[in-house]
């Protein structure tokens, strides 16, 4: 398939067939998926149906299959596979073309007198596989294609004494059918160059220490995997033994390699730069980072926007409509105007080739396609085009604090237990209590009292109070850990030196949680989380590209204004998720949101946003509920979605003027006979090929480097 016209032929030809349903056709990612009801068609009569269009059609193999929609077809030439562009199909149709035009050019030198019939033999042989594919579009529920238009063309230029331009014509047409797919091939190559980086081969450890080399996608959660010095990582997995850097670039965007370590993570595609590692897999295949960002921005490439959705509906009846206006150009001026038959026929007829809507409908999708390729080669994982343009016409962006700000690792800073409470007994209960929660903050009370050595007493009954607290029963009392708002609703208070201190650490900028016991406050534990390296300079980009910012948090308002005055945005603190529901949905009326965020609670925020935006080291929930994802986990990556949405944007904005813009231009030179047929099925082509190669500019795109900002400085 070669643009969006190929998809709507293939869409409307199998929609029509008995029990279908749910047809979705993806150009980039050459793949057809649909649902067939019991007793309907058969796989295969979908099969032919498509074949019969002029499209290799090939059932996907099993071991894909569950990770494409049910029923899948791949559309792909298998007779073409790893073959160069002049070896194709296409290329060989057109030098067969160029070999019949040719032939007939030379015969017609030798015997001139016969030279009208040596075209027209010429024209009709070609028109052969076109003629066929226009016959079985139309019967598919497609009769104003670009086939029909073509052969409408060369026919009637054939019968009106235009047999050498009509023979050009369709020798134009096959070249420029054969420069759409090489040109929509590299637009494929981008989604191409994502699954190239998984290894074919991976050393798995035997149980007796030894290695063999086995096929990658035989791997298995739980495998040992070698990766030696410039090896690329063949799976998802935690390092066992050694140390070495590796290079993720491939993968996130990090130009800088990271180091790596037993118990850290590494994902599969990047390299090995330095010293061997054994790994254990944790996801191998189809269900590695690698493949689940490559499935995504294949998936992402079929999903349409509304500037693409309102193409489509245009392109529906500019082709009728241009027919009907070339039907009027052949008919109105001999009748009513005294024109000449010839001339007016052959206008018309240049008239229906100019009015191929191929450069408007491919004008959308293939900006959008190298826009999500080229953000995806950056880390910056968008799910789909719709999303793509909401992001770039987003007025604000609504940041979690937790996670997304800070780095999401707070520590303890202060231990302040209340009169006759020992420091070691005010954290081994509050330890206790958050044994059970994976929350950061109880993490960094944890990692405490195991840095202190203490041993924990069993924690029972335990209950979370989102966004407040959690609580527990330990050693025959009712202990919890939470705000100092939330110790006031129960009626525990604090003494007015512990009431000081804690004023004093919130203006601080840390968060502060009381421990209580039976209703009795037994101190004070302060934590802090400190904001990531480049987060002023994100939000100081995101503000010179005139997005105004704004941090919601459920820290309390002193916390919460600390950190946001040091990063130089507004902040709306003490909020529960259902608050932070309500100030998107206020923040909407406004205009365009985007939220960004990483945990469970920011789930329903991020849904709600015109476009959410989740941290790469964010929980599944909230990986699953956005729309775009920072897998390089820097907040500067936020201004840098931004900036390649309107990147994207002017390029459909300039591929949709050049294609409108020389359409119109041709129409007014064909109707004032300026040009002719050859010229017109040229610019046709012309038009396609530059409005993809226009596009295909994106994969080139880098985002500006962002400013650096004093920290602690308001920007």
């Amino acid at each position: 398939m070669d643009c969006g016209s190929c998809v709507a032929k293939v869409t409307k030809a199998v929609e029509r067939l008995p029990g279908v349903s749910g047809v979705e056709v993806n150009l980039l990612g050459e793949r057809l998926a649909l649902d067939l009801a019991p007793g309907g068609t058969e796989p295969d009569a979908v099969a032919r149906q498509v074949r019969a269009l002029g499209y290799g059609v090939t059932p996907i193999e099993p071991a894909r299959a569950e990770t494409a929609a049910a029923h899948g077809h791949r559309h792909d030439d298998a007779a073409d596979a790893g073959k160069s562009w002049w070896a194709t199909g296409k290329a060989q149709l057109v030098w067969l073309l160029a070999g019949l035009v040719g032939g007939a050019w030379i015969a017609a030198r030798l015997i001139p007198a016969a030279s009208y019939w040596l075209y027209v033999v010429a024209t009709l042989v070609a028109l052969v596989p076109f003629g066929r594919r226009a016959f079985a579009l139309a019967r598919a529920g497609t009769p104003f294609s670009i086939e029909t238009l073509m052969v409408t063309a060369a026919l009637g230029a054939a019968v009106i004494g235009a047999a050498e331009e009509a023979a050009l014509v369709v020798l134009l047409f096959a070249v420029g059918e054969l420069l759409e797919g090489i040109a929509a091939g590299r637009a494929r190559a981008g989604i191409r160059a994502l699954v190239a980086l998984m290894p074919r081969a991976a050393l798995r450890r035997r149980a007796d220490g030894s290695t063999e080399e086995v096929p990658a996608e035989r791997l298995a959660v739980g495998d040992l995997v070698l990766v030696r010095p410039g090896d690329r990582v063949p799976a998802d997995g935690i390092v066992e033994e050694g140390l070495s850097a590796l290079d993720e670039s491939p993968v996130t965007g990090e130009s800088v390699p990271v180091s790596r370590g037993p118990g850290d993570p590494v994902v599969a595609g990047s390299v090995n730069a330095e010293g061997a590692l054994v790994l254990r897999v944790t996801a191998a295949g189809e269900g590695s980072t690698l493949a689940r960002i490559a499935r995504l921005v294949e998936e992402a490439t079929a999903t349409r926007g509304q500037t693409q959705r309102f193409i489509e509906r245009f392109s529906a009846w500019w082709t009728p409509g241009a027919m009907a206006v070339s039907a009027l150009v052949v008919l109105v001026p001999p009748l009513l105007l005294g024109g000449e038959w010839w001339t007016w026929i052959y206008r018309g007829l240049a008239l229906l080739l100019v009015a191929c809507p191929c450069a408007l409908v491919i004008s959308v999708p293939a900006a959008m396609a190298s826009g999500l390729s080229a953000g995806a080669r950056r880390g910056l994982l968008v799910k789909g085009s719709a999303a793509l343009e909401a992001i770039g016409h987003a007025r604000t962006v609504a940041f979690d604090k937790t996670g997304t700000l800070t780095a999401g690792k707070p520590r303890v800073t202060d231990l302040l237990p209340a009169d006759g409470v020992a420091e070691a007994e005010l954290l081994r209960l509050a330890a206790a209590v958050e044994a059970g929660s994976s929350h950061p903050l109880a993490r960094a009370v944890l990692a405490e009292a195991a840095a202190r050595g203490l041993a924990l007493p069993p924690a029972r009954a335990a209950a979370a109070i989102p966004g407040k607290a959690v609580a527990a029963s330990v050693e025959r009392r009712r202990v919890g850990v939470g705000s100092p708002a939330w110790a006031a609703e129960t009626g525990a208070t604090l003494p007015p030196a512990l009431e000081a201190t804690r004023a004093r650490l919130e203006a601080e900028g840390k968060t502060v949680a009381v421990v209580i016991a039976d209703r009795a406050a037994l101190g004070l534990i302060a934590l802090r989380d400190e904001p990531r390296a480049d987060a002023a300079a994100g939000v100081a980009a995101l503000q010179r590209l005139g997005v105004a910012t704004v941090m919601l948090t459920g820290d309390n308002p002193t916390t919460g204004g600390a950190i946001a005055g040091a990063l130089g945005l507004e902040v709306k603190a003490g909020l529960l998720p259902a608050d932070k529901l309500h100030e998107i949905v206020a923040l909407k009326a406004r205009g365009p949101v985007v939220m960004v965020g990483d945990g469970i609670n920011d789930a329903p925020a991020l849904a709600a946003a015109t476009a959410g935006v989740a941290m790469g080291s964010g929980t599944e929930v909230a990986l699953e509920a956005a729309d775009a994802a920072l897998l390089r986990e820097r907040v500067t990556g936020v201004a840098e979605l931004v900036e390649l949405s309107r990147a994207t944007l002017v390029n459909v904005k300039q591929n949709v003027a050049f294609a409108v813009g020389l359409k119109l231009v041709f129409l007014a030179t064909t109707i004032s006979g300026m040009t002719g047929l050859w010229l017109a099925i040229l610019a046709d082509t012309g038009a396609t090929v530059l409005v993809t190669l226009n596009a295909l500019r994106l994969l080139a795109w880098t985002p500006t480097r962002p400013r650096p900002v004093a920290p602690g400085l308001r920007t």
